[in-house]
């Protein structure tokens, strides 16, 4: 029975623990060839403590069968993703899939934020989403102008903070927000080529969210038992979005909450609420008090805007 990804190469970023850790392994148990890339030092007390978590998770990978290499780059780092590519292709033959993983945390309130914290969730987030895609989009473009067949996937990781809001969040919300917006643009720009890319917005218990207000998310586990936020719950998901049998889904979204599977609806112009000015003209600076409780739902009984 062949597997779902059999043949097909992967690249995870932040693939050394949670999240990141459950994708390799199921790709893995798929039939993909897996590139663990990891810029983390292993945690004293981890299975693997004398390795990175990156070579922890190949050596599980291989145990099983299956086939991995590790890479420490930084996912931020424009040249090394770019390598990084490069390497995988020379290893491997080709690339089919990048999964933008990897992320860090730095809760801060606007008042409490400062310009280090600050630029340093965007360049792990956004900017290293945008690298890692930027050269396998690259190399996609180079086969397919070659005449060889493309079937290449992009998968990102965005977060509730970043499509809804969380308050303490202001940096990671911004760089989350701008991951959803990247991904359908990629998606606009490389449909052409055969290439695909959406994002999943997980609910998971790992390190970087064990400080969240999730139900359930300080409950003790079984071993073996499942759990609504376990991470293994989303990587299902990821290995289906980078099969070749994906490639009709392109720029979207998907909320995976426990067992439960979402679309997200992106901004949209809600028409229903348009007002428009009185004058045919452009909008005069004292209806716009009358068309905002027009949008919100507050006009003063009995007035009705002219449209």
């Amino acid at each position: 029975m062949v597997a779902l990804l059999d043949g097909r190469v992967v690249i995870v970023t932040g693939g050394g623990r949670g999240l990141g850790r459950s994708h390799c392994l199921e790709l893995a148990a798929q039939g993909a060839t897996v590139v663990v890339n990891d810029a983390g030092v292993a945690l004293s007390g981890e299975q693997g403590d004398s390795d990175t978590p990156a070579a922890a998770v190949v050596g599980m990978i291989e145990s099983a069968g299956g086939r991995a290499i590790s890479d420490a780059s930084s996912v931020s780092d424009w040249d090394a993703m770019r390598s990084l590519v490069a390497r995988t292709v020379e290893t491997f033959g080709r690339l089919d899939a990048v999964v933008n993983n990897a992320g860090i945390l730095r809760g801060r309130e606007i008042t409490t934020l400062t310009e280090a914290d600050f630029d340093r969730v965007i360049d792990v987030h956004l900017k290293g989403t945008l690298t890692l895609t930027k050269h396998a989009c690259d190399h996609w473009l180079e086969v397919s102008g070659s005449g060889g067949d493309v079937t290449g996937r992009v998968v990102n990781t965005t977060s509730g903070a970043g499509l809804i809001g969380n308050a303490g969040s202001v940096a990671y919300g911004s760089a989350k927000a701008g991951i959803a917006a990247l991904t359908m643009i990629v998606a606009m720009e490389m449909e052409p080529y055969g290439v695909t890319a959406n994002a999943i917005s997980p609910v998971a218990r790992t390190r970087m969210t064990e400080h969240a207000a999730y139900p359930g998310a300080r409950d003790a586990v079984e071993p073996g038992q499942w759990h609504p936020l376990d991470p293994e719950n989303a990587s299902p998901v990821v290995a289906w979005l980078v099969s070749a049998e994906s490639g009709w889904l392109s720029g979207a979204v998907l909320r995976i909450v426990g067992n439960t599977l979402m679309r997200m609806t992106p901004w949209a112009a809600d028409e229903s609420s348009a007002y428009q000015a009185r004058s045919g003209g452009r909008l005069d600076v004292d209806e716009i008090g009358r068309a905002a409780r027009h949008m919100f739902g507050t006009l003063p009984r009995g007035l009705q805007p002219a449209r």
